[in-house]
């Protein structure tokens, strides 16, 4: 998927329109990883043509979503002696113990790239603070961070990919924040939910609590597992088992009684990991917004259902927070349309020149 989005003065201020879109078939990829580079790059690139064409701009640079089974978190917690005589905390001592963390993260680190760096917690003199603790005072300043890594091999393996179609990338980012930035509302990430996006071949989630993602994971299991689950059970091929599993094969040779109990069989085991993945993070209360699906996936069967039975979770299907006159309305465009936000407003690795306004970084939203 390729999104062309602008920067545009409208009504005496700035708003974000899409000018084109691309879509073309995922092939070469397997769990999200390069297979066959020549397929990757022909899909980029016919992609790439159907959104030049409609925005009627050439596209030679943009932002680059990971996504994919490598995609994994580390932990670590770095600490300083604050700098100052008089004790106040200043972007130097956040720096310090940013890097301290980093540091000793840095094991995990082999053969993985970096694509996030959020701090979670901070404390001062070992008391919880609550916002940014800049200008504060104290002796000890800690602060807990999460780093959201892919492995380097296969994000290389992508961008070279994505380059051999002439586009030069200006920065990455994790597919799971990339939706949550267009299908999770404010007040749903302070209080506390999932967004879990069911993809074909794996399945994503970023939790996020007082407004900050506390995780970010992905499982080997989507909606073609369930798919491969009908082939299986009822000895058919899988083109045949899709289109049973759509609802466009029927009869007494697919009764519906057991293709959905081959739906909901995997996914209450697809759920199943992801309840034991929140057990695992050591939280100590609910998610009271609960977990909301998007995805390809996310309108298989009864999904909503079995996710609130097996999560003990509210559950409700995604929808984009976008603007009425967007002409993209389908939730599985959320990483592409997200990824082009923070490309436009975000906070990434290349400064915005020519710009009026100044717009929040994306992670601001990240302190604690």
């Amino acid at each position: 998927m390729v999104v062309v989005e602008e920067l545009s003065d409208k009504h005496g201020g700035r708003q974000l329109r899409i000018l084109g879109t691309g879509l073309a078939e995922s092939k070469g990829l397997r769990h999200g990883y390069i297979v066959n580079k020549e397929e990757v790059s022909a899909s980029i690139r016919e992609a790439k043509r159907q959104a030049e064409s409609v925005a009627h701009v050439p596209i030679r640079a943009g932002f680059l979503a990971i996504g994919g089974i490598s995609l994994d978190e580390a932990r670590a917690t770095g600490f300083t002696i604050i700098s100052r005589a008089d004790q106040e905390i200043t972007t130097l001592d956040l720096e310090k113990a940013g890097k301290a963390a980093r540091e000793a993260a840095a094991p995990g680190f082999l053969n993985r790239r970096v694509l996030h760096s959020i701090p979670t917690e901070y404390r001062i003199d070992g008391a919880k603070v609550l916002g940014d603790p800049l200008g504060m005072k104290g002796v000890r300043l800690e602060v807990d961070y999460l780093f959201v890594t892919c492995l380097s091999q296969h994000e290389e393996a992508l961008a070279g990919a994505v380059e051999d179609v002439d586009i030069e990338i200006i920065d990455r980012m994790a597919s799971p924040l990339a939706g949550s930035y267009v299908l999770l509302e404010g007040d749903q990430k302070m209080k506390g939910c999932v967004l879990a996006n069911i993809g074909s071949e794996t399945a994503s989630i970023v939790v996020y609590d007082e407004g900050i993602p506390i995780s970010v994971k992905v499982f080997p299991m989507g909606s073609s597992s369930i798919t491969d689950d009908i082939a299986l059970g009822l000895r058919i091929s899988l083109e045949e088992a899709e289109r049973v599993k759509i609802g466009k094969l029927t009869g007494q040779m697919y009764p519906r009684k057991k293709v959905d109990d081959f739906v909901q069989n995997r996914l209450v085991a697809m759920f199943s990991l992801i309840d034991k993945h929140l057990k695992s993070l050591g939280r100590h209360g609910p998610l009271p917004a609960g977990i909301i699906i998007s995805g390809g996936g996310a309108g298989t069967g009864s999904i909503s259902d079995i996710a609130r039975g097996s999560l003990k979770l509210p559950a409700r299907l995604a929808e984009l927070r976008i603007s009425a006159d967007t002409k993209i309305r389908d939730a599985t465009w959320a990483v592409a349309y997200g990824l082009a936000l923070w490309g436009l407003t975000g906070d990434t690795n290349v400064p915005k020149k020519n710009l009026t306004v100044s717009f929040k970084k994306f992670f601001q939203q990240f302190l604690p």
